[in-house]
């Protein structure tokens, strides 16, 4: 999991697509993947829970992006599965979180005390 998040923070889509289960490669195209990283700002991972059995994990997260002018957050439950010795990303229960709209004079939703504009604002 932490893997994959540092990948979609460095962009790196192709890491992204390998690391998804056989199954789910091809409706998980790396030219999508490159879209939704590179529109994002990637800021924090927060792993809630972690369940691990011999072939197949769960973890739980959260991760806290900025799209645009909206702090976005991502809560999942994904289920990985061991293919070839490797953990794979197969799909994932998303938790409804709702976005928020940040002007450049409010506080920083990641918590910094920052104004929105001295913090996250590029």
């Amino acid at each position: 999991m932490r893997s994959r998040y540092v990948a979609y923070a460095l962009k790196n889509a192709k890491y992204i697509y390998q690391t998804y289960a056989q199954e789910k490669q091809a409706e998980n195209p790396v030219k999508e993947i490159a879209d939704f990283a590179n529109s994002c700002r990637f800021i924090k991972l927060a792993v809630i829970n972690t369940e691990q059995q011999q072939s197949n994990a769960e973890v739980e997260f959260c991760v806290s992006y900025f799209y645009q002018s909206l702090f976005c957050q991502l809560h999942e439950r994904s289920s990985f599965i061991k293919e070839d010795g490797q953990w794979r990303y197969l799909d994932g229960e998303i938790f409804p979180v709702a976005d928020i709209k940040v002007s450049r004079n409010d506080e920083c939703p990641c918590g910094s005390g920052k104004k929105y504009k001295k913090c996250h604002n590029v």
